[in-house]
């Protein structure tokens, strides 16, 4: 086992999209950073892989939709660095009955914030969609900014910039022990490294390593199906037809989303918002009862509202979601160690606002200003969390 060699300014835990974006914002401040990967590279055991995310400005909350006007600039950026799409202006569309508050409250946001969107009638929505069909009388908001980002291809751009930008990124190492300290010392399955702070972002991961340094954060595991729909005509829900991605506001108790057909070639993408608890480590043991709850709910969901689909999903493949009890982050230093910082729980609607969590995480490992209000993301949120158990 290699012996601790140079110091490094920051050693990143996990490259998913949260652990890749805080690596490049260091690198990008010529900082000395280590991004250390479990598994080999490309890998889908988490929750950045696969080829699409929505991306939107349309959030209840005005704390999200003011952070993703620099997410946003720092997707182009990228995008442009790279030299590769990854991103496609679609529209996201927001479906709810009109009195729905959910769907009031978006509306609200978008209106303070002057974000361009546009309130669809059901008689619009008629015509400007006749492949969405509204049994109940469904109205639409539709977030001009909404789109498709590429996951996989702003995976590997994100790797490729740290490692050109002078950042260590090692896969195929697993981290077995954490020694807190000025250095932190980080043991991994091929080597011994140490740093002046440490950032995890380690999704469904984190609790195993935080365990270990006295404290436990409420995050709940989960499995997600996420399922493709063969398209009756290919290419009626597609780009080429301006199909959006849509939101579906009022299938309680979560949400169903959807994305134009593009990954698979006459299959669109429709998922649940929700799944059921899974160890990280047994993510593709045979699927319990309640998996198969889902998939007839979002079965119902297509014969009902998309009669241009097949109502049986063609391919089904899974996700992890790592879920907060509010569903917002966790951006906070460990309550004990001030230079181990946490990236955690980003509940299945992390991946468009990593960009400027990557940033936040940058700036707390270097003990500089946070550029955001980090309130609705501290620890100490949560009762008898504000101290480790130690």
């Amino acid at each position: 086992m290699a012996a601790p060699k140079d110091l490094y300014d920051a050693i990143v835990i996990g490259a998913g999209i949260q652990g890749c974006f805080t690596a490049y914002h260091l690198t990008k401040h010529r900082k000395k950073a280590l991004l250390l990967e479990q598994f080999f590279l490309p890998h889908s055991r988490g929750s950045s892989h696969g080829q699409s995310r929505i991306i939107r400005k349309a959030y209840v909350e005005d704390f999200y939709t003011r952070m993703m006007d620099e997410c946003y600039q720092t997707w182009a950026q990228l995008e442009q660095e790279a030299g590769t799409q990854l991103h496609r202006q679609t529209g996201l569309l927001l479906l709810g009955m009109k009195e729905n508050p959910e769907l009031q409250t978006i509306q609200a946001t978008l209106s303070r914030q002057k974000i361009e969107h546009e309130y669809l009638s059901s008689e619009e929505m008629k015509q400007r969609f006749p492949n969405i069909q509204l049994p109940r009388g469904e109205v639409g908001i539709l977030d001009r900014s909404g789109g498709v980002l590429y996951a996989d291809k702003a995976l590997r751009a994100l790797q490729d910039a740290v490692r050109k930008l002078g950042g260590d990124v090692r896969e195929g190492e697993k981290v077995t022990e954490i020694k807190p300290g000025l250095p932190v010392v980080v043991k991994t399955t091929s080597g011994i490294y140490q740093a002046k702070s440490l950032i995890i972002t380690a999704g469904p991961w984190t609790n195993w390593l935080l365990h270990p340094l006295g404290i436990e954060l409420p995050l709940q595991t989960i499995r997600i199906n996420v399922c493709y729909w063969r398209e009756k005509v290919p290419g009626s829900y597609g780009a080429s037809q301006a199909f959006p991605c849509f939101l579906g506001l009022d299938q309680a108790p979560h949400h169903i989303y959807g994305l134009p057909s593009g990954e698979y070639p006459g299959l669109m993408k429709a998922c649940y918002h929700h799944g059921n608890r899974a160890d990280p480590d047994k993510r593709d043991c045979p699927a319990a009862r309640s998996d198969s709850q889902d998939v007839q709910f979002l079965c119902r969901f297509v014969k009902n509202h998309l009669p241009g689909l097949k109502p049986e999903p063609a391919v089904m493949e899974y996700c992890m979601y790592t879920n907060t009890p509010d569903k917002h982050f966790i951006l906070d230093r460990h309550p004990k160690y001030d230079n181990i910082i946490i990236g955690a729980g980003f509940s299945g609607h992390g991946f468009k606002l990593a960009p400027v969590v990557g940033k936040i995480l940058y700036e707390l490992s270097m003990k500089l200003t946070p550029s955001y209000d980090l309130t609705p993301f501290r620890i100490s949120r949560f009762p008898g969390l504000g101290k480790a158990h130690l």
